[in-house]
């Protein structure tokens, strides 16, 4: 099975090298991760959906040893399992299988490990269910399938569940399921509406990530977004946005960020309901657009907290796609000013450098696809404006997700030794008949 294979790629090109010396995003922008920018061994250019290159046919799948989608060859050798890979030009390397979701409507590419005869894998410290990938293992309840529409609607929810969690792993970021950790490991539930039972809402409850499988429809999320005045709204979004609360949960509140967390984001300890409701009641405050990345950030510390959280995995997914490919966006004429160190959290810290070129190349980016856009006559790929107060609170973002990276001084506690915290927004709806996602 093909996974959502890009129609186009059989007929795909290599990308030409940039010429030595010719300036291109990437010389003004130093991105926080990692390629995405995939190729098969025939030198195709692929992508993180397929499973297949259209041109060679070389297998492929996700490797999270290798951060990215590798070409695959049939496992050979000594110990060789029936069914196994190896990446290809590596055949005495790691051994993998197919993630069981491959045959489903998932759809899933992503390679699960597996032992030669005679080997036993590591520990799984990241909690995988047996047969299935991380990317699968965190997802805890599906739509029911014996609804003919939930299939697809399952498949465009796991799509973009996986880009998330490739630019987790990417950031170093610990993505642990509840299989590792029953009560505080990462978990999603995808719901449906039940008739008679209560709307199914998104939302973030100790580690618990629910999403109305309704989302996935792009004709009602599009009526969503316009009846709530939203420039945005997608499904990537909404799991930046919620993951952006689990991680609050596990890096900032019971750790030393939270001083800093309070003073640049406000107290998250006033009262959550009665914030909430004012800004449903009231609206947002006349100059949110001069403090916050988006008016329902204005809501509360944590609402600010995970919409500037979910802006930023949106900036650094964005300009490491461009980097990959060399998008230069370097002669656009600007439709707002560069930042400088003023606009900063902490203009001494250490790469404080790196990311005021990070966020002033994203200004040159998005320039560069909003014009894009227009040329189509479609809306604005960047329907934002970000204000100087958002830079500092995406530099706190920056530093605390840096700090989980390997070699960096540790600030997060295991997921298992965080106490039951911050409730968010929307609860998750109990009593829905929907299906479990490993059976």
């Amino acid at each position: 099975m093909d996974t959502v294979p890009d129609e186009q790629q059989a007929n795909a090109q290599p990308a030409p090298a940039e010429p030595e010396g010719t300036p291109t995003l990437a010389t003004e922008l130093a991105a926080p991760t990692v390629s995405r920018a995939y190729r098969c061994q025939c030198g195709r250019p692929v992508f993180l959906r397929n499973s297949k290159c259209l041109a060679c046919h070389t297998p492929l799948g996700y490797v999270i040893d290798r951060l990215g989608v590798m070409p695959l060859a049939p496992a050979v050798g000594e110990g060789a399992q029936p069914d196994t890979f190896t990446v290809f030009g590596d055949p005495h390397g790691k051994t993998y299988r197919r993630c069981t979701n491959l045959m489903t409507p998932a759809a899933c590419s992503w390679m699960v490990p597996a032992a030669r005869e005679g080997e036993t894998l590591p520990d799984d410290t990241q909690g995988l269910a047996p047969g299935y990938c991380l990317a699968c293992s965190v997802t805890r309840t599906i739509p029911d399938l014996s609804v003919e529409a939930n299939g697809e609607l399952w498949g465009k929810l796991e799509t973009a569940k996986r880009r998330l969690i490739s630019q987790l792993l990417a950031l170093g970021l610990p993505v642990v399921s509840r299989h590792a950790d029953p009560v505080h490991g990462l978990t999603f539930d995808f719901l449906s509406n039940m008739p008679g039972g209560p709307h199914v809402m998104t939302g973030h409850q100790h580690g618990v990530i629910t999403l109305n499988a309704e989302e996935a429809e792009d004709a009602v999320r599009e009526r969503i977004r316009a009846e709530m005045r939203e420039p945005y709204r997608t499904l990537l979004g909404h799991f930046r946005h919620e993951v952006g609360h689990y991680y609050w949960d596990l890096l900032v509140l019971p750790t030393p960020w939270i001083d800093d967390f309070r003073a640049l984001f406000g107290d998250e300890r006033a009262d959550y309901a009665a914030a909430l409701q004012h800004h449903y009641e009231q609206g947002p405050p006349p100059d949110w657009a001069d403090r916050f990345v988006s008016s329902y950030a204005s809501t509360h510390p944590w609402e600010d907290w995970a919409e500037t959280w979910a802006h930023y995995l949106h900036m650094a997914d964005t300009a490491d796609t461009a980097m990959s490919f060399g998008v230069d966006a370097t002669n656009v004429e600007l439709a707002s000013d560069l930042f400088t160190t003023d606009d900063l959290w902490q203009p001494d810290a250490p790469d404080a450098g790196k990311f005021l070129d990070f966020i002033n190349g994203w200004v040159l980016l998005t320039n560069v696809l909003n014009e894009l856009s227009r040329s189509m006559g479609q809306p604005d790929y960047y329907p934002f404006v970000l204000p100087r107060a958002a830079v500092g609170k995406l530099q706190f973002i920056h530093r605390v997700i840096t700090q989980q990276r390997p070699g960096s001084a540790p600030t997060m506690v295991v997921a298992s030794d965080v106490a039951d915290s911050a409730p968010d927004e929307q609860e998750q709806s109990q009593g829905q008949s929907q299906s479990p996602a490993q059976s």
